[in-house]
């Protein structure tokens, strides 16, 4: 059997993972290379493989740095099954539909022809299979799959692999990426007791993040803050998962009372369609959003809340000229409706920038989290003169020790070697180094195209 690595190795983005056996061959994940745009040469280039030699993919969850080229790989003609839990399923189709019509505003901009199509999302979403929790699945004679909580975002998967070669068994497991409990609305991260191969994400991998409990003081912080000030708080938020918990977050503020009462507009119709699907599986949320929600309280309805759906309403946001709550995409502040107020109120001494998200190296909002006095956006050169800070505890991916922590449960068999990747190289690094010195691990950051025989 050998394992290749086609992204998320040495870098955070394009999630990509090749496995072959003698019979088989299957991914897991094949996402976008995210960063300024999706139009770049890694995003466009041919696969290092042959999609129609794919014979099945497990997609472990629909942010698009996992999903985002699934479109690409059946355009190019990959026709077998994508296996992923239903709320995986769904929430893709959101953010793929999106991502199509994104990626073809790129491409006529350049006089290029787009990745793909919207026709072509539509069509690849017949080939989804469902996999839910705990259930085993025999996909071939030879390989079955198991897939398991990863506690990352709504329908968020770790998979477990068993593959038969030789007439011998060898469990892998990929953790897809793994959340950060405590945390609202998804269950808790599950533990897997066991495999031979173990392939670990490491986003912070050599970070340890600030304790759960200090991101809700921080949040209301954040808005009495602005609001006393007179001035704009802007929360870029990635429309899937980060774009709920901060509104389940806020909720609870303003109806105890904790922040005063002010607009709050989630100004991205691609986080109120991806919340429109959250609703659709509230029965799968954790025990406390449950009680919430059979107590009568509507998690993302609050006094003083809109959605702006429509570029009219979200240009009426700037005409009314009191205090406010933007949340708007990109979470990186690189797309959707953020740089247009960022265009407007970076320059303001008042106002503030709230980050809560990973920022991606190059990224607009990578640059103003490292202190950039002055930012072009859209062409424009934008001083900055509001406030910049950030909350890392609303990260949905584990802190070091809670990678470690999950790994070291992986003990009947303990693994014969994991593979550290989707990290930046000091991260992935960091958490290999901490395996092999804390648990004595074989731990390796693989490279980009590289091959193992296991």
């Amino acid at each position: 059997m050998n394992i290749s690595f086609h992204g998320a190795c040495r870098e955070v983005t394009g999630s990509c993972h090749l496995v072959e056996t003698g019979k088989t061959k299957f991914l897991v994940d094949c996402g976008l290379f995210q960063g300024r745009e999706f139009f770049t040469p890694k995003n466009l280039d041919k696969f290092d493989f042959n999609p129609k030699q794919i014979d099945f993919v497990l997609l472990t969850h629909a942010h698009l740095d996992h999903c985002g080229r699934l479109p690409k790989l059946y355009q190019e003609g990959f026709r077998g099954k994508i296996y992923a839990t239903p709320a995986t399923r769904d929430l893709a189709e959101v953010m793929l539909l999106d991502s199509a019509r994104v990626i073809g505003e790129e491409a006529q901009k350049a006089g290029k022809p787009p990745m793909y199509f919207a026709s072509d999302v539509y069509k690849m979403m017949a080939y989804f299979k469902a996999a839910d929790y705990q259930k085993e699945i025999q996909i071939t004679p030879e390989i079955k799959i198991r897939a398991r909580e990863a506690g990352h975002i709504l329908g968020s998967a770790i998979f477990e692999i068993w593959v038969k070669e030789n007439g011998a068994e060898k469990k892998l497991v990929f953790s897809g990426d793994l959340g950060n409990p405590p945390a609202p609305i998804v269950k808790d991260t599950e533990l897997v007791g066991g495999a031979d191969y173990v392939f670990i994400e490491s986003t912070y991998g050599g970070l340890t993040h600030e304790p759960a409990a200090e991101r809700l003081a921080k949040l209301r912080r954040a808005v009495t803050e602005s609001v006393g000030r007179g001035g704009v708080l802007m929360i870029p938020a990635f429309a899937l998962e980060r774009a709920q918990e901060i509104l389940y977050e806020l909720n609870f503020l303003a109806e105890n009372g904790q922040i005063p009462l002010v607009p709050v507009f989630v100004d991205s119709p691609l986080a109120i369609k991806a919340t429109a699907v959250y609703k659709k599986y509230a029965a799968t949320f954790d025990a406390e959003s449950r009680r919430l929600i059979e107590a009568g309280d509507d998690l993302f309805n609050f006094p003083g809340l809109h959605y702006t759906a429509t570029v009219e309403a979200s240009k009426q946001i700037n005409s009314l000229r009191q205090s406010k709550v933007i949340i708007a995409g990109s979470g990186m502040c690189t797309g959707g409706r953020m740089p247009h107020h960022l265009k407007r109120y970076l320059s303001d001494p008042q106002s503030q920038l709230l980050i809560i998200a990973y920022q991606v190296e190059g990224s607009l909002g990578r640059r103003l989290l490292d202190g950039a006095k002055a930012v072009e956006i859209e062409g424009e050169k934008i001083k900055v003169s509001a406030r910049v800070s950030a909350i890392g505890a609303y990260s949905s991916h584990a802190d070091g020790p809670k990678l470690l922590n999950w790994l070291d449960a992986v003990r009947a068999p303990k693994p014969q070697k994991v593979f550290v990747i989707h990290g930046e190289i000091k991260n992935s690094q960091a958490l290999a180094a901490l395996a092999q010195k804390q648990l004595g691990l074989a731990a390796v950051v693989p490279e980009y195209g590289q091959v193992y025989a296991i």
